[in-house]
């Protein structure tokens, strides 16, 4: 197959009058935007395929990856491409005919510039589909035509509203394999439009395609006169992104500190959002102090004004010590702070999530130790009923709070994806266990709380303490379990208004010093119904 020849308009000169420029070239894809979109959908329908018509339509495949995945099947005269095989690259992907990891490709057309990620649909690679839509605009969820709305369809489009993607396509494949029946489009469109609204609303629009021959993916399709909307491509040509990043509030993350000689000091980093110009008045959020833009410096030279998300080089009129990990912002709109954070969890790793185990915290460019000190609730996503239980396993979505050493500066990530995103990380493997949306902080998630703060003792760890935990939970409590009795940590838990089921001999010393707080032990009550309804108690009595 070709490479695409150069288009040329009506009303514009011909190829032979206008030679080619590649400065002209270079300087016409730079001003492109660009289109970060990911794929989703259960296994088999048909997601891979529809990337690779998508390529192919487009005329973005060169002529030796066409060569390699097209052959003659069994019954075949002619040969047929496999288009799956253009993003499916991995040996097993192949052999099992579904996709594993998640493949990124880049392609551009004459309006913008895109860079693909093709999840797998498997439950089991869940935590694939998150990892490739983090960083996506976009959102495509294909949906077998035969097959409807199936579960991993809900569990994607409700972790793409978790991860903030504003914008939704719902592919409706396969429709050849249904006569392009407008009713099974219709009835399909309007189930996923209600379960998108249900998950919180995004901008959603449906297309009926077949990515096996082509129809609606890129050129209309005469089989679907009933269909008046855009194909895929006019959509994702057309569909608004970077709208409102440079309208908040200016945040950036320090990521090195250029000190090419004694005359310059600069703070380089990528604009997160806002705008920022010479002589704005910005605040360094890990020391409070205040200064001025002096100067904004970029590979290109000066710039009077920038905004997100160009990376720049910032001066300032005062010397402050600021280092990579710190957070300049503007003076008239700073970001949360707090120490305690609450935040919706996707758990990527076979270890289960251990509450008060050490954890890393990578938020921008600083990282911190960090600790769960409790799980809120998991939440069923075929359902999205909130379920008490006390870890989270691989795949597993969840809300949890998080409690650090030092100060955390952070936007929700409902305002602000870039300050309201972390990782954590294993300290001892490094490995890479979650990712966290943060929500607010878990102070403001204290104030909601009906009931004071409490600690009940148990001597050992027992089902008396499984049993209260659950009625505490169906009552709406907060709860945490934990054999630890260290003061410092008690008396963080109470901080935060939890109720904590102590499964160890507390120390006389630590009731002691916690005596401000509500102490009961659980060995003093003839049943656990009665603990319960004196804990639940807006003004409980304290009692050791």
């Amino acid at each position: 197959m070709p490479i695409a020849e150069p288009q040329f308009d009506a009303d514009t000169v011909s190829p032979e009058d206008s030679p080619f420029s590649i400065e002209s070239f270079l300087a016409t894809e730079e001003r492109k935007d660009l289109l970060r979109f990911s794929t989703a959908g259960s296994v088999d329908d048909g997601k891979s395929t529809l990337i690779g018509r998508l390529l192919y339509d487009s005329r973005n495949v060169y002529e030796d990856q066409l060569r390699a995945v097209t052959g003659t099947q069994t019954g075949q005269k002619q040969p047929i491409i496999d288009f799956a095989l253009l993003t499916d690259g991995l040996r097993a992907e192949r052999e099992q005919g579904i996709t594993i990891d998640v493949a990124y490709r880049f392609f551009a057309t004459q309006h913008r510039k895109f860079i693909i990620a093709d999840t797998p649909g498997h439950e089991q690679y869940t935590r694939n589909m998150a990892t490739g839509a983090s960083t996506a605009d976009l959102a495509i969820i294909l949906i077998d035509a035969r097959k409807g709305i199936l579960p991993q369809s809900r569990r994607h489009a409700y972790i793409a509203s978790l991860l903030g993607i504003r914008h939704l396509v719902a592919a409706i494949n396969k429709m050849d394999l249904v006569d392009f029946s407008e009713e099974v489009y219709r009835t399909i469109s309007r189930d996923f439009s209600a379960l998108v609204r249900e998950y919180g609303g995004a901008d959603l629009v449906t297309i009926p395609v077949s990515a096996l021959d082509g129809d609606n993916v890129v050129d209309p399709s005469s089989n679907t006169p009933w269909y008046t909307g855009p194909t895929l491509l006019q959509h994702l040509e057309s569909v608004p992104v970077w709208t409102d990043i440079a309208a908040q509030p200016f945040r950036m993350a320090v990521q090195r500190v250029i000190r090419p000689d004694q005359s310059y000091r600069g703070f380089a980093g990528q604009i997160a959002s806002g705008t920022v110009r010479v002589g704005d008045a910005i605040a360094v959020q890990s020391s409070g102090r205040t200064s001025r833009v002096a100067s904004i410096t970029t590979f290109d030279g000066n710039l009077e004004e920038a905004a997100a998300p160009l990376s720049i080089a910032l001066t300032l009129e005062d010397e402050l010590d600021i280092s990579r990990g710190d957070l300049l912002t503007e003076v008239s709109r700073p970001p949360q702070a707090s120490a305690a954070i609450e935040a919706s969890l996707v758990w990527l790793d076979a270890q289960r999530l251990e509450t008060h185990r050490p954890y890393l915290l990578k938020h921008g460019t600083s990282t911190s130790h960090a600790r769960v000190t409790r799980v809120r609730q998991r939440i069923n996503t075929q359902t999205l009923a909130e379920e008490a239980v006390n870890s989270l396993g691989m795949n597993d979505i969840g809300v949890v709070e998080l409690e650090l050493p030092r100060t955390l500066f952070f936007d929700a990530y409902a305002q602000n994806r870039t300050l309201g995103n972390f990782i954590l990380i294993d300290p001892h493997s490094n490995a890479t266990l979650a990712a966290g949306m943060i929500t607010r902080s878990a102070a403001a998630a204290t104030t909601e709380l009906k009931h004071r703060p409490a600690i009940v003792t148990f001597t050992v760890a027992s089902q008396l303490a499984t049993t209260l935990e659950r009625e505490l939970f169906s009552a709406g409590a907060e709860v945490v379990r934990t054999s630890i009795t260290a003061e410092k940590t008690l008396r963080s838990l109470l901080a935060l208004g939890l109720i904590a089921l102590v499964e160890a001999p507390v120390p006389t010393a630590t009731l002691q010093a916690l005596a401000e707080f509500t102490i009961l032990n659980a060995a003093e009550f003839s049943s656990i119904t009665q603990l319960a309804a004196l804990l639940l108690q807006p003004q409980n009595v304290r009692r050791s």
